[in-house]
């Protein structure tokens, strides 16, 4: 096979699959071409040096060695994920290990939550019996692992971390733990890889690094020269030539999944990703190609294998490269599989994607505004879809599921904000049984029965809400309402405070993040309206905004008891939050900034 070496991921530490499943998939992805799976971890193995860190329901060390031996006898090597930097609540959970954490309450006490401490006298210690219990599942011909070491955000907050600062700088301390870590990885016979996003803000470390690391490059839509950093406002960058020129082993790393609360993969962006990184991967001579996939349990993981098989397919042409999809994991006609993957793409025009989407999931009060011809769009869309899946063969289960799980939160968007009637009731009723069976039929194909599956704690809590529903008129209570445009997208949220009792309380918070290869530039057009229910009919309010880049609010407005009540210099699109650092700046995502909300 000619070009970058291909791989893939399962991110069992978000979502544990049934042991026979992954089994059966193994030999597929050798026919599709992959010769490395990568094993995403955490508490989702046990690791007998540590017998406290494991969950309930964790692989043993018996089904590791079957999934090892499994990929082994057709040609894949594994590579497990062991984080060892951020991602490590799976250790500070853990009581006996909570010390290790980098975040300390005033009294110098370790809190809750965290990330490790590179600096602690035990991280080393603990770090090392967690790789050599994964020693054995590390079957590549240079016998990889993975240490992670991303989006360590807490970085240097421990006193002993800023002791070292004060010395030598962020990016040596950082370079500094890189090297312990390669010199115990060393020690164990293995080759270290570190996903590379630290390295945007701290470019200095490069120089520092190991040459005989592997770097792995993430990003997640479509690009059309080099990667972005969306933390930075999407400003492009490039790791590849200071990594290479380092003598640092290169891979790309594109997403064949969704995003946190989608149902269904975004496939327009998904293939688009693909294609970008292939492209990149070829100019800069990067060794290998990972297909990365994250938190899919929302999502039926056999729609995510859809992107995997088409991988392989050499066209520029996303709808051949999904009905090739589709034929290589369902075993369809090519006839049937075009249809599919026509009527898949089409669905990428209503996706169910980005937080203030999401904010109904929290609680239907929260829900922004849209217009009625929006949801009504998207249910005509999915109805017909979810008709015509019904028709497919049992092989397609999943599929059908997911559309007819999406045709149930098309019907709950318009539901919440415009159903009045006891007829619009019973409606919904039925459309939350059949989401219901939808939802268990998703779960079903890859995973143990659970009644704690997302999507089944969600419709189970919007039985709740539908119990208290009294119509989609918000009625006599207090509310705040205000447009939020990220014309500037980065990493921030603008939350709502109230005061009561004598205290600041938020009453919601909301990340502008879209999750869109669409939303993914320097200047946005996307406004949407929030609305939030107040506790009194006071007006002491206050917007609060954190996280990187600048916002702007505008059409703010109260209303209670009919009466509409604007604050002053709120009507016009005012600016908040700060402009997002160059590159190369660590980022501080502590930072907030209050305004208050001024009523006449």
């Amino acid at each position: 096979m000619g070009g970058p070496a291909r791989a893939w991921s399962w991110d069992l530490a978000r979502q544990i699959e049934r042991l026979d499943w992954l089994l059966e998939q193994v030999p597929r992805y050798a026919d599709w071409g992959f010769t490395e799976l990568y094993l995403h971890l955490e508490d989702a193995v046990q690791f007998p040096s540590l017998p406290n860190v494991a969950r309930p329901g964790a692989y043993t060390t018996r089904q590791m060695e079957r999934l090892v031996t499994r990929a082994a006898a057709v040609g894949i090597g594994v590579v497990p994920i062991v984080n060892l930097l951020g991602h490590t609540q799976y250790l500070i959970k853990v009581p006996e290990l909570r010390d290790l954490n980098e975040l300390r309450a005033p009294d110098g006490s370790p809190r809750p939550t965290g990330q490790i401490c590179p600096l602690h006298p035990r991280t080393l210690e603990v770090a090392e019996k967690l790789l050599r219990d994964m020693q054995p599942f590390c079957t590549t011909p240079d016998r990889k692992v993975h240490v992670g070491l991303d989006e360590s955000f807490d970085l240097g907050r421990h006193p002993r971390s800023r002791a070292e600062i004060a010395r030598i700088g962020l990016a040596a301390h950082f370079a500094r733990y890189v090297r312990k870590l390669r010199r115990l990885t060393r020690s164990l016979g293995l080759r270290m890889g570190m996903w590379a996003d630290m390295l945007h803000f701290l470019p200095e470390a490069i120089p520092l690094l190991p040459r005989d690391l592997i770097a792995y490059d993430w990003y997640y839509y479509p690009f059309p020269r080099s990667p972005k950093i969306e933390l930075f406002n999407f400003r492009e960058i490039d790791l590849a030539t200071p990594l290479i020129s380092r003598g640092i082993e290169y891979w790309g790393c594109p997403m064949n999944g969704a995003f946190r609360h989608e149902p269904l993969p975004h496939f327009g962006d998904r293939l688009g990703n693909l294609a970008s990184w292939e492209r990149r991967c070829k100019e800069v001579g990067a060794r290998g190609l990972l297909m990365t996939g994250w938190e899919p349990s929302r999502l039926a993981i056999e729609t995510t294998q859809l992107v995997d098989a088409a991988l392989a397919v050499k066209t520029p042409s996303p709808e051949e490269r999904l009905t090739a999809g589709v034929a290589r994991v369902f075993g369809t006609t090519p006839q049937q599989a075009r249809k599919i993957a026509a009527r898949l793409l089409t669905a990428d025009r209503y996706p169910f994607t980005g937080y203030a989407r999401w904010e109904i999931n929290k609680d239907w009060s929260l829900a922004t505004e849209i217009s009625e011809a929006r949801p009504n769009e998207e249910r005509a869309f999915f109805k017909k879809a979810a008709k015509a899946a019904a028709r497919w063969p049992k092989k397609l289960s999943a599929l059908a599921a997911s559309l007819r799980y999406r045709l149930y939160l098309a019907e709950r968007d318009w539901f919440v904000r415009f159903g009045r009637s006891a007829a619009d009731k019973k409606r919904f009723e039925h459309a939350i049984t059949s989401g219901e069976a939808a939802a268990r039929a998703m779960w079903a194909g890859s995973r143990r029965p659970d009644a704690h599956a997302p999507n089944l704690e969600l419709i189970a809590a919007d039985k709740q809400q539908l119990k208290r529903w009294s119509g989609a008129d918000p009625g006599r209570s207090p509310w705040l309402r205000y447009t939020v445009w990220d014309f500037a997208p980065g990493l921030h949220w603008i939350a709502v405070d109230e005061w009561a009792h004598g205290k600041w309380q938020e009453r919601k918070k909301c990340y502008t993040i879209e999750f869109l290869g669409a939303a993914a530039k320097r200047r946005g057009t996307l406004r949407h309206t929030h609305r939030v229910p107040l506790k009194t009919p006071g007006v002491k309010l206050r917007f609060r905004v954190g996280g990187l880049g600048e916002v702007k609010v505008g059409s703010v407005e109260l209303s209670h008891s009919a009466r509409i009540i604007r604050p002053k210099g709120w009507q016009r699109f005012r600016k908040l939050g700060s402009p997002t650092p160059s590159c190369g700046l660590f980022p501080d995502l502590t930072q907030e900034q209050c305004y208050a909300l001024q009523f006449t």
